[in-house]
Formats: C-alpha cells, sequence, structure tokens
C-alpha cells in the first residue's frame, strides 16, 4: 500500500465523517439507490471538496469518478449484452448474471474496503479507474 497508516496521514473527526459520508452514498449508490446515491454524492463533493483535508478530498474525488465509471460499465456492458444476445436468448441472461457477480460485486468490494479506510481517516485509491490522490 503506497499510503502508511502514521498519524500525520490521518483526516480530522469532522473532515472523517465527510469521507464516510462519500464512500457510504458510493454504496448506496450501487446497491439500493442508484440515482438517488449518486445525485446526494454529487451534492456533497460540490459542497465540501473545495474545503476539506487531502484524505476527505480523496475519499470524495475517489467515489464521484468511480461512481460515473461503474454506471458507464454497466450501461455500455448491460446494452451491449442485450443488443447482441436479445431477451429471449438464455445467454444473455447469464452474462448478465455473470457481469453483476464480477464486475459489479467488484465495484461493492472495493467500496466497502474504501469505507473501513475512511473510517480510519485514511486515504483510498481505487484500483484500476480511481483517480490519483494528492494525499498520499
Amino acid at each position: 500500500m503506497p499510503y502508511s497508516a502514521s498519524k500525520s496521514m490521518r483526516d480530522p473527526a469532522p473532515d472523517r465523517n465527510i469521507a464516510i459520508a462519500a464512500e457510504s452514498l458510493y454504496l448506496i449508490n450501487l446497491l439500493p439507490a442508484p440515482l438517488v446515491g449518486f445525485l446526494v454524492l454529487l451534492w456533497l463533493y460540490r459542497r465540501h471538496h473545495a474545503g476539506a483535508s487531502p484524505v476527505t478530498r480523496c475519499h470524495l474525488r475517489q467515489t464521484l469518478v468511480v461512481s460515473i465509471w461503474a454506471g458507464i460499465l454497466i450501461a455500455l456492458a448491460a446494452g451491449a449484452i442485450l443488443v447482441l444476445g436479445g431477451l429471449d436468448n438464455p445467454a444473455t441472461w447469464v452474462l448478465m448474471i455473470l457481469y453483476v457477480v464480477c464486475v459489479h460485486s467488484a465495484f461493492i468490494l472495493f467500496g466497502v474496503v474504501a469505507l473501513s479506510r475512511a473510517q480510519a481517516g485514511l486515504p483510498y485509491r481505487y484500483p484500476l479507474v480511481g483517480p490519483r490522490c494528492e494525499a498520499g
């Protein structure tokens, strides 16, 4: 991991709550309320990004960018699978289930790890699609 767990890298408590909220909204966006979670996350980003600590800015930026990536991937993957396979083809549904189990679950797993890092007041960068953070 490129980030150490030293006390100097930890986020202060009020900013930590914003980072925790951002990661929680990311998971809400992926699981129970996709559009609502994203809109509230966008509002949280716009409200707190400028004045937040580097660790909190990292979490805010990561969640926003990765939420956009997850949305693009689900739209492209589901669209391509449905267009190429059709609704009546059983292979279409197998591919859709495989996508959800593999790709979507990976986004959720990384979100849970990021939430635990936010609770510890530490930065986190999502693998492959997460932008670089200035916090580390």
